[in-house]
């Protein structure tokens, strides 16, 4: 989880099990965008982020064919915090597997 993300939509996720790592809890909260993806990537965890700087970011890095876990990205403004979590869960359950050097938008 990317820092602006709402702890509600962490802790909902957690409370349907949901394996969850935010970037404060990993020492990486204050990391640029560039560094914070490149962290994910090696976790092998996928960055769910509500920024639109780090969707730059990705797109940067897929029009460069680099390689990277991958991003959720939903607008913080558009996106409820219960449809993300449900969002989020129905996502993981479904692609998890399949995001490697994507960008996923919810809706």
């Amino acid at each position: 989880m990317d820092v602006n993300v709402r702890r509600a939509v962490t802790e909902g996720l957690r409370l349907r099990e949901i394996d969850v790592l935010t970037a404060q809890e990993d020492g990486t909260g204050r990391l640029a965008d560039p560094a914070l993806l490149d962290r994910s990537t090696a976790l092998g965890r996928v960055l769910f982020t509500q920024d639109e700087d780090l969707l730059r970011e990705a797109a940067e890095r897929q029009q460069r064919g680099e390689t990277f876990a991958g991003v959720v990205y939903a607008h913080q403004l558009k996106v409820t915090i219960g449809q993300c979590i449900r969002d989020l869960n129905c996502w993981q359950s479904e692609r998890a597997g399949g995001l490697c050097h994507r960008v996923e938008y919810l809706p």
